[in-house]
Order: C-alpha cells, then sequence, then structure tokens
C-alpha cells in the first residue's frame, strides 16, 4: 500500500527556514517522480515542486523559484524541501505527492491531478 507521510512543519517567522520531510512506503520510491504541493483554505491544490526519480532535474513554481528546494534520498526513501526567506504567503497545508506514471515533463509535473497518491500534510505558519 502506497503510503506518503509529511512532517517538519510548524510556526515559523517570516525571514525563516524550514525542511520539510516525506517518508515514503509501499512502492519503489527511486522509480518515480515525486513533487511537493501546498493548499490554503478554500482554495486547491497548488503545485510548487518537482523532481525526477533520480534526482536530477528540479522544477519549480515561479512563486517559489530561488527559495525552495526539493531533493531527495532514494535510499532513504525521503523526500525534502527546502523552505528559505519564508514568507507570510508560504502559509499552507504542505503535501507530497507521487506522480501515477513514474518521471515527468515539467508541465506534467504541474499538473496535481496526474498525481495518484498525496499525503496528509504538514502545516507551515508563517508569522511574527
Amino acid at each position: 500500500q502506497v503510503h506518503l507521510v509529511e512532517s517538519g512543519g510548524g510556526l515559523a517567522q517570516p525571514g525563516g527556514s524550514l525542511r520539510l520531510s516525506c517518508a515514503a512506503s509501499g512502492f519503489t520510491f527511486r522509480n518515480y517522480g515525486m513533487s511537493w504541493g501546498r493548499q490554503v483554505p478554500g482554495k486547491g491544490l497548488e503545485w510548487v515542486a518537482g523532481i525526477l526519480s533520480d534526482g536530477t532535474s528540479t522544477y519549480y513554481a515561479d512563486s517559489v523559484k530561488g527559495r525552495f528546494t526539493i531533493t531527495r534520498d532514494n535510499a532513504e526513501k525521503t523526500l525534502y524541501l527546502d523552505i528559505n526567506s519564508l514568507k507570510p504567503a508560504d502559509t499552507a497545508l504542505y503535501f507530497c505527492g507521487r506522480f501515477r506514471w513514474g518521471d515527468f515533463t515539467r508541465v506534467q509535473a504541474m499538473d496535481v491531478t496526474l498525481y495518484d497518491t498525496w499525503g496528509r500534510g504538514t502545516q507551515v505558519t508563517v508569522s511574527s
């Protein structure tokens, strides 16, 4: 059974940093492109970053480029998202997702409907 569990969220000050983690189980992690998305109440899931199965390419939404870094450790079956220069607008529930067809192009990565599994999320709140 595919299982994704996010952690690392919390309350942070503007300008601060956080590292989110996503522990994967129940499937061959190294075979799948993975992404992070986020959601605020009343809005749909927003894709923010994706990474190929072997970690050789990464993609970012324009709104987070230069501040967010997505990485993965295939040996540990874990996906990461480093968030720097936090802004109040980054406040959201953050999810990790598995792309349903293995690897993806940037255009495919951005389509949240093409993911077959999302975790339950970890809350990030940015406030002074």
